[in-house]
């Protein structure tokens, strides 16, 4: 006859009790357990009505609150959503950094000695992974060509984590008045690693916000991104959000009626069929964005709400006092989406973007501006979608299997060890449970092989 302490009996019994109480959300649904469903971004009256439903029958629960709420997570081959491959272009990447160079040579080659007359005497063009820079013939001597080798040499700078500090950009000079950038092979090693990255973390804050949902992103390779996002039925709905998401700048702009430069930009703005001059020279873009948030006006219709980093204040400062009464452009991906015009000098980091905003076109460009802007486009190469109804099937299965595999053992530990067989049938049912509650302790993800380990666990 086995004996066991009564402290280890106890301690037994309270962890398979404390299993159960934490394996118990998964008997029943959100609306049961009291946790409110989040509020979509859309006006269709249909969602809406069935949204607030579930908000009512939510906040009508019983559900105490000493009890755990926490469940299981479903992966996306049991709950159903999206599978995205996404590709960065390597040229696109470079480009997105020589358009940030371009810039800096803007200021680089002003000459306060001369009026700016290198400025003026230089064109500049970024495209196919090169920068180009060409002074007319009027200031290309060779004393000017010097000069401008010797400031874009001074804007170079070293490839990090280089101890030979070579530099990221090769400059050369092509014929008698002409420079090509390009980055050096490492460089370009270097930005794709860190556009990578970077991507990844700015698809994650874009699709979830809030940090809840249970999405899954991957690099794959140097210059791919695997995004699985279970419980998703509408991939264009996350393609169109990732796709809005490319350069973001603010530049001076006029009305197309007006006339602007020849190196002025044409855009149309979102959604009106009107047109903008819209300036080569950013004032900000979107890497000076801090955070942003949907809010209301005082006529309580939606608007945007940013703050600006510190060089972001200065450089938009400067503008506004310089440009009074004059448009300027918030342009993303080469559409304005808001042409307001400078009343005021803006001097704090607050910014609000006002308009004839939908609550849900509010919330996806606040998010956009959010979460910043990509190093690149993105090119979506594969894309899959697992139904729901398929992920059903696989935990009607999963779970029939394991009932059957369970009584299968049970039988047979019974017969072949009688007693103890029973002990051990007991303790492997513990053992389920004990699984069970660990997994929604934690907000686990559980996926198909995850059922087929359980399974192989009842086996063993």
């Amino acid at each position: 006859m086995l004996h066991f302490p009564p402290w280890k009996i106890v301690l037994i019994i309270g962890l398979v009790l404390w299993g159960c109480l934490l394996a118990l959300p998964n008997m029943f649904s959100d609306t049961q357990l009291g946790i409110e469903p989040v509020e979509p971004a859309t006006q269709d009256s249909q969602i809406i009505r069935e949204y607030e439903d579930k908000l009512a029958a939510a906040r009508a629960s019983n559900w105490p609150d000493i009890l755990p709420k926490s469940k299981i997570n479903l992966g996306l081959d049991l709950q159903g959503g999206v599978y995205l491959l996404i590709e960065l272009q390597p040229q696109e990447v470079a480009d997105a950094y020589l358009q940030g160079v371009s810039q800096d040579l803007n200021t680089a080659m002003q000459d306060v000695r001369n009026d700016r007359a290198w400025l003026i005497g230089q064109q500049r063009s970024v495209g196919g992974g090169k920068l180009s820079m060409t002074l007319t013939d009027r200031y290309a001597t060779p004393e000017n060509m010097d000069e401008t080798e010797n400031r874009i040499r001074r804007i170079n700078p070293s490839l990090e984590g280089s101890i030979s500090q070579e530099r990221m950009l090769s400059a050369e000079r092509v014929g008698t008045n002409a420079f090509e950038i390009t980055l050096t092979e490492n460089a370009q090693a270097q930005l794709m690693k860190e556009a990578q990255r970077k991507t990844m973390e700015v698809v994650r804050r874009r699709i979830d916000p809030d940090g809840v949902k249970e999405i899954a992103i991957s690099p794959q390779g140097n210059d791919r991104i695997v995004l699985e996002a279970p419980g998703v039925d509408d991939p264009q709905s996350i393609k169109l959000l990732l796709n809005q998401a490319g350069r973001m700048y603010f530049a001076m702009a006029k009305l197309q009626s007006e006339g602007a430069p020849s190196s002025w930009k044409l855009l149309p703005e979102l959604g009106t069929g009107q047109y903008f001059w819209v300036s080569n020279d950013y004032i900000v873009t979107g890497a000076d964005i801090r955070n942003a948030s949907q809010g209301y006006d005082e006529y309580n219709r939606p608007q945007i709400n940013f703050n600006l980093n510190a060089s972001g204040v200065q450089e938009f400062s400067a503008a506004t006092i310089k440009y009074p009464g004059q448009l300027f452009a918030i342009v993303l991906d080469d559409v304005v989406m808001s042409a307001p015009r400078i009343n005021d000098p803006i001097f704090g980091a607050g910014v609000r973007i006002t308009g004839e905003f939908s609550m849900e076109e509010a919330i996806r460009l606040a998010a956009i501006i959010e979460a910043g802007e990509l190093p690149a486009k993105l090119n979506f190469i594969e894309e899959r979608t697992v139904s729901a109804s398929l992920g059903e099937d696989s935990i009607r299965a999963g779970t029939w299997a394991s009932i059957i595999g369970l009584i299968l053992v049970a039988i047979f530990m019974i017969v072949a060890y009688g007693l103890i067989g029973l002990f051990a049938v007991i303790s492997l049912a513990a053992n389920i449970i004990l699984i069970l509650g660990g997994l929604s302790f934690l907000g686990a993800t559980l996926t198909l092989p995850g059922i087929a380990g359980i399974i192989l666990t009842i086996g063993m």
